[in-house]
């Protein structure tokens, strides 16, 4: 199982990030593929394993949107906002602020959850290209990164909007 986590972690990461869109639901969602690899194992035939896990994370993925889409009622500002141009001014500023946002918050951290969510949330940077950096264990990184995700995720939550209009939180880390 650690062999298939190395080998395939980005590869699962950017499926469940291109359904959702957003850094942290995508990072939930890959380790719930793994679970749930892992779980079914006895099940598995052994013949393509990367093709098994991409199959459970798109499963995943499409169960997150549906139970996500029932909670959500969408808005004329929702739909508007949907169906921008994806190459829109609008949209490069929006990305360009949401971005922003990330630094900010990753600088208020406190050592060394401020570098590692800086190198693994802003910079996209692998767990080994951070090893390699820092030359920490990756176990520790491993551990600092899901901290540094909950200390962003209340940082995200105790800030409003800077356009003004009540939004989901997580649509802040989009980008």
């Amino acid at each position: 199982m650690e062999q298939w986590i190395n080998q395939y972690q980005n590869l699962i990461y950017s499926i469940c990030y291109k359904f959702t869109g957003n850094y942290f639901d995508a990072e939930d969602l890959t380790q719930d593929t793994f679970l749930s690899a892992y779980k079914s194992m006895a099940f598995f035939d052994g013949s393509n394993e990367r093709a098994w896990l991409c199959k459970i994370a798109t499963n995943k993925s499409l169960d997150y949107l549906k139970r996500a889409g029932r909670k959500s009622v969408p808005t004329e500002d929702v739909y508007f906002t949907a169906i921008a141009a994806p190459d829109s001014v609008e949209e490069k500023c929006l990305e360009k602020e949401v971005r922003q946002k990330l630094y900010d918050c990753c600088l208020a951290l406190k050592p060394p959850y401020r570098e590692v969510a800086l190198d693994y949330y802003y910079h996209e940077m692998e767990i080994s290209e951070i090893v390699a950096k820092t030359g920490k264990n990756i176990k520790t990184l491993q551990t600092q990164i899901y901290r540094a995700k909950g200390m962003l995720k209340k940082l995200y939550g105790k800030e409003e909007p800077a356009y003004g209009k009540t939004a989901h939180r997580s649509e802040a880390v989009q980008g």
